[in-house]
């Protein structure tokens, strides 16, 4: 009896000191936790948002006439800045390659980026991004000239594409011509505009990209119509703004941000309307979804007119898409499945409850 005794006593005083190392780790861990900035802290005080976009993507992100950037992609940052500050053009534009996307992302050199990026598995888990909601849905695809006789991907046997590396349309080429057995010549370009313009002075015979900047580069070429797109689609391309991973209180703005642009569409709140309709509307979803009552925009740490900034100053994703993509412009980019689910499409909220 005195030998158990002692065993249970040697074996109190061997693991007391261990529980309560763990224990006092579990509290630093807690502690840590806690006390760490998230992001959405950082822009507040700052006063404005810096995002990271790309610099020569007609219809995404590229300078207008007037010196600024503009796109669809530009828009969703001028939306998360309109959200937080009431204000669109709180907002500084960093362009950035696909090589260096992730970098600055990663260093916190921009605080969010909307920049043409296709959410995969490996961006979200080994590279420690959070994907926001898709904001268009694309596909890749091949730019020839017309008369080149191509018309198929197996054509390519012996001759040579353009493409950017760093990007995933690179290794989906790649995937592709293995499947058929084509051997080809990848000629591989860090910028936008070295990959076209090796494709405009006839270095490759085709180029590759998302079949939505293949038609953005193909309206600002010199001759749009000596050019044509394909009928092929090499992978699935959901575009998505991003942040860096372990930061769920400023991913839920950014997420957000992007499903009211979604949501004021299905609710047929437009930045024309969006005043009128707060003022006057009795219908409780769209009273929660404006901030009328309810606290959604303070449980996220923001004004809880967040969805009201956003559609004054942006509008609404139709009207982002019309301003940008649509048939007024040179792209004139039919919606297809980048339309609500209401409408056949692939576009979805989750309820503002």
């Amino acid at each position: 009896m005195r030998r158990w005794g002692s065993l249970l006593l040697a074996t109190m005083l061997l693991v007391m000191p261990l529980v309560g190392c763990r224990s006092r780790q579990s509290q630093q861990t807690t502690s840590s936790q806690t006390t760490r900035q998230s992001r959405l802290e950082t822009v507040l005080k700052r006063g404005k948002l810096i995002c990271g976009v790309g610099a020569d993507l007609p219809g995404f992100s590229y300078v207008g006439q007037d010196g600024k950037y503009v796109g669809l992609d530009v828009d969703v940052c001028r939306a998360v800045a309109a959200a937080l500050f009431d204000n669109p053009d709180a907002l500084e534009i960093r362009p950035l390659t696909p090589k260096e996307r992730f970098t600055a992302m990663q260093s916190g050199e921009v605080d969010l980026l909307s920049r043409n990026t296709t959410w995969t598995l490996g961006r979200d888990t080994e590279v420690g991004m959070e994907f926001a909601p898709t904001v268009f849905y694309d596909g890749q695809a091949m730019m020839v000239r017309k008369d080149s006789g191509i018309k198929s991907l197996e054509d390519f046997k012996g001759k040579a594409v353009c493409v950017q590396t760093g990007t995933t349309t690179e290794n989906s080429l790649a995937d592709q011509m293995r499947k058929r057995g084509v051997t080809y010549q990848p000629l591989v370009f860090e910028e936008t505009d070295a990959t076209f313009a090796a494709y405009a002075q006839g270095r490759c015979q085709g180029v590759t990209t998302d079949r939505s900047q293949l038609a953005g580069r193909r309206s600002i070429l010199p001759n749009p119509d000596d050019h044509i797109l394909l009928d092929v689609v090499m992978s699935k391309e959901p575009l998505a703004p991003l942040v860096l991973g372990g930061d769920t209180k400023w991913f839920d703005v950014v997420k957000w941000s992007v499903f009211a642009l979604f949501n004021a569409e299905e609710l047929e709140i437009t930045s024309q309307n969006v005043a009128q309709v707060a003022s006057t509307t009795t219908d409780p979803v769209v009273r929660r979804f404006l901030g009328v009552e309810g606290n959604l925009g303070k449980g996220m740490g923001v004004s809880n007119e967040f969805a009201i900034r956003i559609i004054k100053h942006v509008g609404n994703y139709s009207e982002v898409y019309d301003r940008n993509l649509g048939p007024k412009t040179p792209l004139n980019l039919p919606r297809g499945i980048n339309t609500l689910w209401t409408k056949g499409g692939l576009l979805y909220s989750p309820p503002f409850l």
